[in-house]
Formats: C-alpha cells, structure tokens, sequence
C-alpha cells in the first residue's frame, strides 16, 4: 500500500465511521421508544416482566431495571452466589475462547422449540441497573461458609486410561471451493454456500466420508447477515437451516459435544446422517490462529507440523476441534501416574467454584482517554508480552484451600503476611489508592455489567473488591507509592506444580516451531510452522481459560405465537418473524477438569506483570509502572499501547515485551475500541514497512 491508496482508505474509513454514528443514532431513538412502550404496559396493574421480556426483546432483569414496580418477588432480594444443580446433558461450560456448547438433548435445541418447562432458578436475581457497580460476593460465616472450603465428591481430574480418536479433517476455502484432504487437492461448486451445500459437495467428492471440517476463508455463516439486526441471528440461522438426510448431532460416546455452537465469529455446526452413524462438524480455523491468506494446503501444513511437534512431547497427542479442547486433553496426559497426585487433583466446592467465577476477572483490557493522556498523542507504540500465560503457569494451587480471616492475617508475622500473599491466595480487599497518586490504576474493582472490571486509579479512592496474590503484593510493594490494603477475608491454598510440566512441554514446542518458521528456506513451510507456534500458544492460552469452566449456557428457540412459553429466566439472543432465540444459565456440570483456581492464579500473575515485571538477567523492569505517568494509552489482556517508546528486553522468552507496532503522530487520542483497534493495524502496518525498508 502506498500513500496515496493509505490516504484514501483513510477517507473510506471515515465514510464507514459517519454511518455507524447515523446507525447507533437512529438505534438509540428507537431504545428510547421501546423504554416508553415499556413504561407504558408497566402502569397496567397486571403486567408481569415475564410477559414483557420477549415482546421486547430483553431479559426479565433488563425489564425490571426499567420498571422496577414489575420485579418479582424473587427479584426483590440482594443477589446471592448462585448454586445451580449440576445437570449431565448440557452445554460444555464457555471460557477465555468460544467454546463449542452442548445442548441438553431433553430440554433445547438450536434448531427446534422449547417446549419443556424450563428448571427452577436456585438463586435469587437481583434487577440490574444502568451504571451501578455490581456487588461482589463474600464468603458466608459460620457452616454456610465452611461448605466452601471443600472438594466436590467423588470429582477430580485423572490421567485418562484411553487413547484418543483422531477425526478424518479436510480443510476447505469457502470463497474459491478449493478442498484439501491428506496430500490431495479438490475444486468444489459450492452452490449458495449453505451448509447443506457444503455437506453434499464435501461427502460427494470423499465418499468414504469425513469427520471434521475446517473452514479458511469465507466465513459462509455470514453470508446472510444484512438480512439480520445481529450477526448471531445470521449465523443461527446458516446452521439450523434444514438439511435433507442430516439432523442436528446429539453427541456420542466419551465425546459429549451434541448441538450447535452459535457465536457470531467462531460457530461450530454439528450434523449427524439420518439413519446412519456418520457424523461431522463444520468449524472455523480461525479458533486456531488468524489466517491472513494462507491456502487450504498452506494451513492442512501447519497443523500436520503441529501435530508432529506434540507429538515429540505426547505420544499419543491428538488434535482436537479446538485448542481448548486439545489443552486440556494433553494436560491430562501429563497427571501423574504414581506419587503425590497419581489419585488426580480434586474439584473444588461448587460454592468456591461459583465465588471465583464471580470474583476472578481474566485479562486486564482498559482503555485511557483524555484527560488522563494527551488529546493529541505524539506517537502510538505497542508491546505485547510474547507467549505471556506461559510464564505464569510455574506455581498454581492444589490441597484443600484454608480460609484466612481479616483477624487471622492481622495475627500474623509481616513474614508470615509477605509469604502469603507470594503464594496461592485470592483475597477479598478494601483498598484505597494514596491521595498523590498520579499513574494507572492497580486492582481490578465491579464495574457496571456482567463480569465487568475497571481499575480506580483517582487518589483518595475507596473500593472493596477480590484480588489475586500477585496483584495485591504489587500494590503494597509498587515502586512509585505503596497502596493502603485492608484484607477482609481470603483463601489460601498449598503451592504445587500441577501445570508446569504440560506448560513446559508446550514452551518447547512453541520454541522449536518459532525456530521452524526462522530458519525454515521454503516460504509456505516456514508460513505453516509460523501459523502451528500460534495454534500453540491458543492451546495454552484457551486451555487455561477452559481450567475456568463458566457456568453452562443453554440455548433455545421458541415460536414467536408461544412467546409465553420462554423460560422467565432466559435473555432474549435474537428473533426473527417465526422463533425468539434465547439463552440461559445452567450452573455448573460435573466436569473432573474444572479448576477455576488455577485459571485465575494465572489471570492475577498475567495482569501484575503488565504493571511490573523484573528482568533478572538484564537487572531491569519493565511494564507500565516503570513508564512516565500520562503514557498508558492502553491495556488489552497481555499487550500495552504507549505514547513513548520503551527500551525493555527481548530475549523471544515467554513473558518478554516484544514490540509489535510504533505509529507516529501527533495522533488523536483513540476514544473507543474501535478507534484503538484501527490505529493498532496502521501501527502494526508502518512497523513492518519501515523494518522491510
């Protein structure tokens, strides 16, 4: 790209950007009429929020933000954790990545009605309302809190006494039709590119039928989406489109994946044969590693490297249909067989797995506007920490966790206090930000919305929030001003290694392929071995997020002439003339993998060393406390964006800032995601350029 064609994309994007202000302009008029439409029925002396939600559009809790006089009773309480039955057949909990999801075969399906009556809510919902911090749990007294500190029974993770099934794949660019299965290249006609199209092109030039389908380019569940307000709606309806011969998939054997993965980016579409045992899935490689280009044989390339590099580590490594999937599957190969855990790492308490999914946020992503940076930036440069939960996966926690008292740690020696924090805790904190403070902020604090974080950083704050080890000890110990932390109550658990060998494993496999993509003479190799050191890094990075295990999501659709008939608990996803599509929360299922524990040791440890990170070796600092106060432009999970550049150390080690992108300015300030996400692509663009000059 030249200047001329940079400067008049620049024109076109301004162009794009007026409409979208027109779009949202326009959106928020109708909001406005559908508030009065709402405020209007609630003056009826029967109305009822449940009635009123899919007419709208909303969930119940949105309705009753609006129109307070319509909660429930079992609205009017203060939110509880909540403490959800554990039900077998349903969907496959959500993390860091979209997994896929499954649905319970009983209840639910994306392709069909709902018409079972929807389980009890074991816990209380409280009315959300607009730009009101959310509440955090606490840990009950008494017995009610005792419960939480204890393992599930008869639940833990164990090394598993079975091989893997690996699937016949084929990988396919839905743009040109070109097929690749195994060393053999096919040009398909496509049709409109449904998926029913795609299954009778695939099955009729493989016969011998094939298991799973990797999507490169084209992305043909988006097809339809100007037909949709939602890109969601279009890709719910690219997958339940009906198919003759095919059904929606209901799962077989240990795999318990059945019903489709709706999501407005990576979906997945399972489909089983009528009348017969063959089953496959439709999914989008870009769960991997982002594609820019690449071919069917250049991306079938990097995942046979990627197979065969794992397998140095695992001989009986199978890629699985996403990396979290895969992550985990490895992981368990790496319990041990004898010795401490040979009888494998139990599964917490329902109660502590519900409080830290609550109180555990993941990767800090905080944008810095004016005033707290220059209206005109002199430059945009951003570090991203390479390989960064790589780092972080040392020390995790395992045993049963002890809880810690405000009274107990006050007891307790600054030795014993500092050895603590520097171990396997989550601590619930009342902290205040010193009044000359002048830098980012330091601990994660509720925001308004669900599972949202923002970090305070005006001096003479007060706030009471949940923290990690790592990130409480920086603010105590930071090297500009130490922060005033009251601890209120905490969890402790043993220091151990449950993940340092699978993490270790992985490390030298990502190493080997980077080193691979370097030196590799072939450019489509060395393009394959870049993109495997990717898929990499995901699997790491997803399987640690899937260690979470968020409480199960289910989807439905309901005939819009039964609108009653949707669950009262359910938000409203999308509708169209025929069906509402809604979701609602399960709780948890008996998963032997869930460790939410581990995933926010690793969150917690991850966003302290986006603050302060010690170069041993080079006997330096690096990370946003050790720039100049008015310089964090922004965070984004491992990545810093600075108005300066920085002089840190790179040895290509997990954890190390690498610099990805250097705009120079004077640049306006970026005030929204979008605006940052622009500038970072140019940044990256002119970075590369000036590197190639």
């Amino acid at each position: 790209m030249d200047a001329q064609s940079y400067n008049a994309a620049l024109t076109e994007l301004r162009t794009v950007r007026d409409k979208i202000k027109k779009v949202r302009a326009d959106l928020a008029k109708l909001e406005t009429e559908r508030d009065q439409h709402i405020a209007q029925l609630a003056t009826y002396d029967k109305a009822k929020a449940e009635r009123i939600a899919p007419a709208a559009g909303l969930s119940v809790a949105d309705i009753v933000s609006l129109a307070p006089a319509l909660a429930p009773e079992t609205l009017a309480g203060a939110a509880t954790p909540a403490q959800p039955q554990a039900l077998e057949e349903t969907a496959e909990p959500t993390s860091s990545e979209p997994q896929p999801a499954t649905l319970p075969r009983a209840a639910t399906s994306a392709t069909g009605a709902a018409h079972q009556q929807p389980a009890p809510s074991t816990a209380p919902l409280a009315p959300v309302v607009a730009d009101v911090p959310r509440s955090l749990p606490s840990i009950p007294e008494g017995k009610a809190g005792d419960v939480y500190f204890s393992h599930t029974a008869n639940l833990a993770s164990t090394r598993p006494n079975f091989t893997q099934q690996a699937r016949s794949t084929v990988f396919l660019d839905t743009t040109t039709g070109v097929l690749v299965h195994r060393n053999q290249t096919h040009h398909l006609d496509l049709g409109n590119r449904s998926a029913g199209a795609i299954l009778t092109a695939v099955f009729h030039t493989i016969p011998e039928g094939i298991e799973r389908i990797y999507i490169t380019a084209g992305d043909p569940w988006h097809q339809d989406a100007d037909r949709y307000p939602y890109l969601r709606d279009a890709v719910a309806a690219w997958l339940n489109a009906p198919i003759p011969g095919w059904r929606t998939d209901t799962g077989r054997g240990r795999d318990r994946m059945a019903g489709h993965f709706v999501h407005a980016r990576s979906p997945v579409g399972r489909y089983q044969r009528e009348g017969g045992e063959q089953h496959v899935e439709i999914r989008s490689v870009g769960e991997w590693f982002d594609v820019d280009g690449d071919d069917p044989a250049t991306v079938r390339d990097a995942f046979v490297l990627l197979w065969q590099a794992l397998r140095r580590h695992w001989d009986d490594a199978v890629i699985m249909g996403s990396p979290s999937q895969t992550g985990r599957d490895l992981w368990t190969r790496t319990i041990p067989a004898r010795g401490q855990h040979a009888d494998g790492f139990p599964v917490l308490s329902e109660e502590l797995r519900a409080l830290l999914h609550a109180t555990a946020g993941q990767g800090r992503n905080e944008l810095l506007t004016p005033p707290r940076v220059p209206e005109q930036l002199p430059q945009l440069v951003e570090y991203d920490r390479t390989f960064a939960y790589a780092k972080h996966t040392w020390k995790s926690p395992v045993g049963t966790p002890r809880r810690i008292t405000a009274a107990t740690f006050a007891a307790w020696s600054e030795k014993e206090q500092t050895r603590a924090l520097y171990g396997c805790g989550h601590w619930q904190v009342k902290v205040t930000v010193p009044d000359t403070w002048n830098h980012v902020g330091l601990l994660p604090a509720p925001a308004p919305g669900e599972r949202a974080w923002h970090y305070p950083a005006e001096g003479g704050t007060t706030f009471t929030t949940w923290a990690g080890g790592p990130e409480v000890h920086t603010a105590l110990t930071n090297p500009l001003a130490p922060w005033k932390v009251e601890i209120l109550d905490g969890i402790l658990w043993d220091d151990g290694k449950p993940l340092d060998d699978w993490a270790k494993k992985l490390k030298e496999t990502w190493s080997n392929l980077s080193a691979q993509a370097h030196f590799q003479g072939n450019a489509q190799q060395a393009r394959a071995a870049h993109l495997a050191s990717r898929a990499v890094r995901s699997i790491l990075l997803y399987g640690i997020g899937a260690f979470a295990q968020r409480p199960r999501m289910v989807t439905g659709t309901t005939p819009r002439s039964m609108e009653r008939d949707v669950p009262p608990d359910a938000e409203i996803i999308g509708f169209d003339d025929a069906q509402i599509t809604w979701q609602r929360p399960t709780g948890f299922s008996r998963d032997p993998n869930a460790h939410p524990e581990w995933a926010a040791s690793i969150w917690s440890s991850a966003r302290a060393a986006l603050l302060t990170q010690r170069h041993r070796d080079d006997d330096t600092y690096a990370g946003a406390l050790h720039t100049p106060p008015g310089t964090v432009v922004a965070f984004r999970t491992d990545a810093l964006y600075l108005t300066q550049p920085q002089h840190w150390p790179h040895h290509h080690q997990p954890g190390d800032y690498l610099l990805r992108g250097q705009l120079t300015g004077p640049l306006p300030a970026p005030t929204t995601e979008e605006e940052l996400l622009t500038l970072r692509g140019a940044g990256r663009t002119a970075l590369t350029t000036g590197q190639d000059a």
